[in-house]
């Protein structure tokens, strides 16, 4: 019977291992993939890592990690370490009172924490950055320090402090070589949370950053919802670090103990310290040196260009490219959604370029966020497609620089799907039982209630509640007859390896899609798409205006338009760009989802209203709670 037990015991175990282990086991592999892909292993290559040690937001975002991580431990553990002394000398109702309001950060959820230090910051007028970081990160630490010194330093001896003094013994000494060391296991502990709790944190990190500083759970984050494999080396990376430190902290302890034991004389302490002094200096120094240029060579050396743009929607060789002709600093920020951006804006937070969509920018006119371009700044203007320009949400253009455009479609399967069935029930496919289980819905208000107006015979851009209750409605008989998986940008790489039938996309995304499997189509129904447009837009608080627009010039011309387009995948506004990479010998020849569909008197571009935008957000909600009660 107990060898039974014993072996569950193993057994279970064993799988437990795996179900921890597999998944870092699978980033890993994958991080070594030849391809694009996240799921589809296509050969061994060493490209993402090449592409990790090449990007400067990578890097930048390892090094934020570990000295915020690094910093906040030591703080937070010296800080915890004499609150937790102290507080053992207190009385009995102070100390009880300050235990529970220790515990209170532990219990409280991340994002309460977090919009509480966003408004501290906001309220105190903050500049949000690096400092904002650690400060956060050093007071979310400080109470596990507390709570893993705490029981340490309540099974003290009480004289023991005493005993030391009388003994002759200075205060300082009765701590660091009486009071300390017993209490060490105690302090590692802690410091230890505090190290795994910073490294690990996103949610308070993500609130209380600024000025393009990420750690790299903020890059990871931005860099999932777009295809890009560099996320598996950079995890990869981070397992390593982590393994290398767990393995010093295990190893060194009892090798220096046995090396104590065989040697009567140890090597001055100072002698390893003043080493890793000098190597940090010589290393500073090589950077500060190597880094330094002459300023007369440069129009904008030394300034800053605060950016502002969705996550994974510029090509970083560019970006360099212009920092190199400048001598200016690109800050890039990244944001998940317009809404987001528009509250940071709205907040009063600084950035010389913001590029929103259509529907957004039309708001930060309305709301006077945005000031009037100087056209004569703009020596971009004549090599843009005509298409691009004059359009509703900016017609003269006073506003807005094209950025990127496109339009929204089905992509398909083409050995499941026929187009046969796509001409002729266009967005009501979506609703065809020979598709059930087989289909993707965007995890986007907008856009799926534009499928289902558009499949009505109505506006995307109506504001009849009537019409908007039709449109709820079909997207409900959707989600509880067809069970799709309603899905963000994971679609792109699924779409790829075409495990469903079809399903609704960014032209740019199915631009990458059809680019990796020819057996997949984009499709645009005739009952009408959303034409959208993303623009560069400098805000009415921009810092660096002249810097903006030199900015702006230099990624519209030709050969950095083209090579922006082809790593991001959605259509140049540059004309000359976007037919040559349509064309033969281009990164997307003949892949009709590149080229925007224009002649379509059904096609819209979503314009902004504020109600109608509630009640849609309302309405997508209860769309995916009976998506949740169908399953």
């Amino acid at each position: 019977m107990k060898k039974d037990k014993r072996i569950f015991g193993k057994i279970l175990m064993t799988l437990l291992i795996i179900f921890f282990y597999l998944p870092i086991v699978y980033m890993i592999v994958f991080s070594f993939n030849e391809g694009k892909s996240l799921t589809s292993f296509t050969g061994f290559s060493l490209r993402w890592y090449e592409h990790m040690l090449k990007s400067r937001d990578m890097m930048s975002a390892l090094y934020t990690t570990f000295s915020v991580a690094l910093l906040a431990t030591l703080i937070s553990t010296v800080a915890g370490t004499i609150a937790a002394i102290g507080l053992s000398k207190s009385k009995k109702i102070v100390r009880d009172i300050m235990e529970q309001v220790d515990n209170l950060p532990i219990m409280n959820p991340e994002i309460v924490t977090a919009i509480g230090f966003m408004l501290l910051f906001i309220t105190f007028k903050v500049e949000k950055g690096y400092v904002t970081m650690l400060l956060a990160h050093i007071a979310f630490c400080i109470p596990y320090v507390i709570l893993s010194v705490m029981p340490k330093v309540r099974s003290l001896d009480p004289n023991l402090a005493d005993a030391a003094l009388d003994l002759g013994a200075t205060p300082l000494q009765a701590l660091t070589k009486v009071i300390v060391p017993q209490i060490a296991p105690g302090i590692l502990s802690g410091a230890l949370i505090a190290f795994t709790m910073s490294v690990d944190d996103f949610i308070i990190s993500y609130f209380v950053t600024g000025g393009g500083v990420k750690n790299l759970s903020i890059m990871v984050y931005t860099m999932s919802k777009r295809v890009n494999p560099s996320i598996n080396a950079v995890s990869t990376l981070v397992v390593v670090i982590i393994t290398i430190a767990l393995l010093v902290i295990n190893i060194i302890p009892s090798v220096l103990a046995k090396r104590q034991q065989s040697e009567k004389k140890r090597r001055p302490l100072w002698v390893p310290a003043l080493c890793t002094a000098c190597v940090l200096s010589g290393v500073i120094a090589f950077v500060i040196l190597g880094t330094n240029k002459d300023s007369q060579q440069y129009p904008f050396y030394g300034q800053e260009l605060y950016l502002y743009l969705p996550g994974e929607y510029i090509n970083e060789e560019v970006v360099e490219s212009f920092e190199e002709v400048t001598g200016a600093t690109v800050i890039m920020e990244n944001f998940d959604s317009n809404e987001q951006m528009y509250i940071k804006v709205a907040n009063g937070e600084s950035f010389d370029i913001l590029i929103p969509s259509d529907y957004m920018i039309e708001r930060l006119i309305s709301e006077g966020y945005l000031q009037e371009l100087d056209h004569s700044q703009l020596t971009c203007m004549d090599v843009l497609d005509p298409a691009v320009l004059h359009q509703g949400y900016d017609y003269d253009n006073t506003y807005s620089v094209p950025y990127f455009w496109g339009t929204v479609g089905i992509v398909y399967d083409k050995t499941k799907v026929s187009v046969e069935d796509l001409e002729t029930q266009g967005y009501a496919v979506f609703l065809n039982q020979k598709y059930k289980g087989d289909i993707y819905l965007y995890d986007s208000e907008r856009d799926a209630f534009m499928m289902a107006l558009k499949n009505l015979g109505y506006s995307m851009n109506t504001e009849s509640e009537e019409e908007l209750k039709a449109a709820y409605e079909w997207l409900v008989t959707c989600v509880q007859t067809m069970e799709p998986e309603i899905v963000t940008d994971e679609i792109i790489d699924n779409m790829a390896q075409a495990r469903k039938a079809l399903g609704l996309v960014y032209s740019g995304d199915a631009t990458y899609i059809v680019s990796e499997n020819e057996n997949v189509g984009f499709y645009l129904p005739e009952e009408g798409t959303n034409r959208w447009y993303d623009s560069m837009v400098i805000p009415q608080n921009a810092e660096n205006v002249p810097l903006a627009y030199a900015f702006m010039n230099y990624i519209s011309t030709y050969q950095h338009a083209y090579d922006n387009s082809a790593y991001v995948g959605y259509t140049s506004p540059n004309l000359q760009a976007k037919e040559d990479m349509y064309a033969s010998g281009g990164d997307y020849e003949g892949i009709e989802a590149y080229i925007p569909r224009m002649g379509n008197s059904n096609d819209e571009i979503f314009h902004f209203n504020l109600d109608t935008k509630k009640i849609i957000g309302n309405l997508w909600s209860k769309v995916k709670i009976a998506a949740s009660n169908a399953e």
